[in-house]
């Protein structure tokens, strides 16, 4: 089936939101708001203003509030040979031999200024690409490590030399997404690449020292540099402004974008007429149900992700072992787009219904892999487990979209659960055998807690109640709390 790819831009003064639909389906969705944007990448035209060599660092100001902190060790010494490492380090001059108050030299923040800290900077400057990363200062070739395969880390290797020699300056790093990729996709990226720095050297020129004369670039215009491919024909914004922006970068840029880029200015939301929002909000929903009734249930923790696959109303036509097949085949075309829609990075256990045929396993596993191949984000996936688990790997390239838009609930603490009503009530009379120790004097005990609370001690727990009044001789009033949830309660002598 011909892939028909869409992508929509929703931009508001406080986020831009970009969303990749595939034959009408959502398949992706970046979020940026303006409040968390950092500086990293930025490059700055500085001027050095106090060289410290008893910290081998200096202080450069680039404009902002505090000084940037530039240190020996990220100081670009004219050596770009990355096999000669360690020689560098060890023959690397004294930083007041590399710099002097009041010189002015280009840098890049590669880490944010932090509470009284300012920026950290480096003059070692890179400019990303979709499948590379530029580096003006240096003539070398880097291949990704985790681009395995020898006679494709050769193949980029030359390419990449054509494109060095055409365009007479300049190394690079081809990043792991360019594997795979043709020729012609990579000259692009480094004729856009090339094109754009000397754009920044030209405004570099003509501005003074505390000035920023590169940003890295907002989502907006980052989606025509990364997520246009060449099954995408329309990119559609909201906004008549970005638009204009998006054109004048292209033409710039990428003059040969496939994809045509359109201004939509309807009274309806954007986002509503493929109904995203709706999306968003059951990606954000542990189950996700498959067409034929069987369901995914998708736990997201700090160490990984498990994906687990359930027949559900599922009965099939035929014998168990084609049902079970059948729903593993679905499942893993609802996983690779669930991994792109929620972008899920990191270690990922997918805990498939177990199968007897092996052609079944051979089949579910590389239907898993056929799905994962449209995904921009790099996937490895290994065989199925005597369990029938399938461990598979998903880099990591921003944070999740339950992380951009959730937070972990107060009442829970991110658990996904809370203690029954039973349990809080033992609780309770815990609390009023140890308060009625601690304080025998007291004329009365007062409990306070929510509404579902009381009502069991009212209920269901009444007579255990009666009895703990007895046994500690102390009157037990009760009081409901509005404001508590199920598990806050307080015991109070009174």
């Amino acid at each position: 089936m011909t892939v028909s790819e869409e992508i929509l831009v929703n931009i508001t003064p406080q986020e831009t939101r970009v969303a990749i639909v595939e034959n009408g389906a959502l398949q992706e969705v970046c979020i940026e708001r303006q409040g968390s944007r950092g500086i990293v990448g930025n490059i700055y035209k500085g001027k050095v203003n106090r060289v410290l060599p008893g910290m081998e660092a200096a202080f450069v100001d680039i404009g902002l509030e505090k000084a940037g902190f530039l240190h020996v060790s990220d100081i670009d010494i004219g050596n770009g040979d990355e096999d000669e490492e360690s020689t560098e380090i060890a023959l690397r001059p004294a930083v007041n031999q590399l710099l002097h108050e009041g010189q002015v030299l280009l840098v890049q923040v590669v880490k944010d200024p932090l509470g009284t800290k300012g920026a950290r900077l480096t003059t070692s400057i890179s400019v990303p690409s979709r499948y590379l990363v530029y580096m003006p200062n240096t003539s070398m070739i880097g291949i990704s490590v985790k681009i395995e395969d020898e006679a494709e880390r050769e193949r980029l290797r030359s390419v990449l030399a054509e494109c060095m020699t055409e365009h007479h300056s300049g190394g690079c790093i081809v990043r792991t997404a360019a594997e795979g990729v043709e020729d012609e996709e990579l000259h692009r990226d480094f004729n856009f690449l090339s094109t754009l720095w000397g754009a920044v050297q030209e405004f570099a020129e003509q501005v003074n020292p505390g000035t920023m004369i590169h940003e890295d670039l907002p989502l907006s215009i980052r989606t025509l540099r990364d997520m246009v491919g060449k099954d995408t024909s329309l990119v559609k914004v909201d906004s008549r402004e970005t638009y204009q922006k998006m054109l004048e970068f292209s033409s710039r840029y990428i003059p040969d974008l496939p994809a045509e880029i359109q201004h939509y200015p309807g009274e309806r939301p954007l986002f509503d007429l493929y109904n995203i929002d709706d999306e968003i909000q059951r990606a954000l929903g542990r189950q996700v149900s498959l067409k034929s009734g069987g369901y995914l249930i998708i736990d997201q923790t700090e160490a990984m992700t498990t994906i687990d696959i359930n027949t559900g109303a599922f009965v099939g036509h035929q014998n168990l072992e084609e049902t079970i097949f059948r729903t593993n085949m679905e499942a893993s075309q609802s996983i690779a787009r669930q991994l792109r829609l929620r972008n899920l990075g990191g270690i990922i256990i997918i805990d498939y219904i177990d199968m007897e045929d092996d052609n079944h396993k051979r089949q579910v596993l590389k239907s898993l892999e056929k799905y994962l191949d449209k995904d921009h984000a790099k996937t490895q996936v290994c065989e199925v487990s005597p369990l029938g688990l399938v461990e598979m790997t998903r880099k990591r390239t921003r944070e999740s979209l339950e992380h951009v838009l959730c937070e972990p609930c107060v009442v829970c603490q991110g658990r996904g659960s809370h203690k029954t009503t039973e349990s809080v009530c033992y609780e309770i009379f815990r609390d009023i055998l140890r308060e009625a120790r601690v304080y025998d004097e007291a004329q009365q005990l007062l409990v306070m807690a929510s509404q579902d609370v009381i009502d069991r001690l009212l209920d269901e727990e009444a007579a255990n109640l009666a009895d703990l009044e007895t046994f500690i001789d102390i009157p037990v009033k009760l009081q409901v709390e509005a404001h508590f949830s199920q598990e806050t309660y307080d015991v109070v002598p009174v």
